[in-house]
């Protein structure tokens, strides 16, 4: 399904040397091929796969036009007149072939090893269980320490208010009133100790996850390579040197739109002035969508391209937990009683013997199973503690916010008496 995706397309020439000429056409990238159709005769006239690609250079045609190079096997590919710019072109072939390699070299070391049991996929399955559940940790610990200083926040006015129920009461007396002087100082004294107190608050946030992408800011021209950043607290653009371009607070985004599974736009709207918009294109951000969806899940926008990968992403989501957690049990059975059968004593059929035969696990898979079910039983219970201590800490919040409310309407209504 990912060759039918198109990342990105370019008008531009390829020497056909058979011909020995020029033809006018679209370069088309897909996540895991590089093809050329003519214009004219709408034949596609290059297809290779982005694994066989060998170099990838920016070179000039008779001395004089600027080119690209792409040298796939022991056969030369000349691309030229390419739209908007050449370096543009270059920047996401690159990325995006390096990235395939890389992946490619993951896969032929995988190759190599024996054939994967079933043990294997369930552990890589519980693992990116274990990483999501982690990566929700965190945005619900930032969560619950934005709560944290709202409380602090609303104590503060809280104590504001006591002082300003002073200085009024103070205003209200008789100037022969003995105790006016006490009832000035005593406010006084103890505001140092509240400022320090809020400036005790900042913590030092964690990183979710980091990828590098291609970035593109205002004209299709001025393309970049870079990193996108994710945190509790937002997103982070910055350049190959990790000079930072742009942050991107949470509360500064306004929408968020996936163009494809590799492509996406953070805009960030103002009043009288040009929005700031970031387009950003990685052979990564597939694993950085989910996490985008679930901090910004009201601002982001899946386009007409992405909708499918939505689709196919959240699918096999439904059952996803209950599959786990029967076939771990099932297995983990298997294994510590391996005269039972996997499903069961009684009733089983041919195909259960089968199935028995071939998703044997071992005894190093089972207790690495299991240490991964104890650490996801763990985050588990923390989250669901996490969520209760924020459920407690809401209700406060709205507690004070209605009492700090009824005390600013009460001095709101004694300064107007005493105006």
């Amino acid at each position: 399904m990912s060759e039918d995706i198109r990342i990105h397309s370019w008008p531009c020439s390829y020497y056909l040397d058979t011909r020995k000429q020029w033809v006018s056409g679209r370069l088309l990238l897909t996540p895991v091929a590089i093809k050329f159709t003519a214009d004219k005769t709408g034949e596609l006239l290059v297809n290779f796969h982005l694994s066989s690609v060998s170099e990838i250079k920016k070179e000039s045609s008779n001395l004089i036009f600027s080119s690209l190079t792409i040298l796939e096997k022991n056969t030369k590919h000349w691309f030229s007149s390419l739209q908007p710019n050449r370096n543009v072109v270059f920047n996401i072939l690159e990325h995006f072939w390096r990235e395939q390699l890389l992946s490619s070299q993951g896969a032929g070391a995988e190759a190599a090893t024996l054939q994967s049991t079933k043990g294997k996929e369930l552990t890589g399955l519980l693992t990116g269980s274990q990483k999501q559940l982690e990566d929700t940790a965190k945005v619900l610990h930032y969560q619950g320490e934005q709560f944290d200083n709202i409380m602090r926040g609303l104590n503060k006015i809280e104590g504001d208010m006591d002082v300003a129920d002073r200085l009024l009461t103070e205003l209200e007396s008789p100037s022969w009133w003995p105790f006016s002087s006490k009832l000035w100082k005593a406010p006084l004294e103890t505001k140092p100790k509240e400022t320090a107190t809020v400036s005790d608050s900042k913590n030092q946030e964690g990183i979710i996850i980091r990828i590098p992408v291609i970035i593109t800011h205002r004209t299709d021209s001025n393309v970049k390579p870079g990193k996108l950043t994710l945190f509790a607290s937002g997103l982070e653009i910055s350049d190959c040197n990790s000079q930072i371009i742009h942050r991107f607070e949470s509360k500064d985004v306004d929408d968020i739109r996936v163009h494809t599974p590799y492509e996406i736009s953070v805009r960030q709207r103002f009043i009288g002035k040009p929005d700031t918009s970031y387009r950003l294109l990685s052979a990564k951000m597939p694993e950085a969508i989910p996490i985008l969806e679930m901090q910004f899940s009201k601002k982001i926008q899946f386009l007409e391209d992405a909708l499918g990968f939505v689709g196919a992403r959240k699918s096999p989501q439904v059952d996803l937990g209950t599959s786990i957690w029967q076939a771990a049990t099932g297995l983990l059975g298997g294994v510590v009683q391996p005269s039972s059968p996997v499903g069961g004593r009684e009733g089983m059929d041919n195909d259960q013997v089968q199935l028995q035969k071939q998703e044997k696990i071992s005894q190093e898979e089972a207790k690495e199973l299991k240490q991964i079910l104890k650490k996801l039983k763990g985050l588990a219970l923390e989250t669901e503690a996490e969520l209760e201590r924020q459920d407690e800490a809401l209700n406060s919040i709205t507690t004070s916010v209605d009492r700090a409310t009824l005390n600013i309407d009460k001095q709101n209504r004694r300064i107007k008496k005493l105006t």
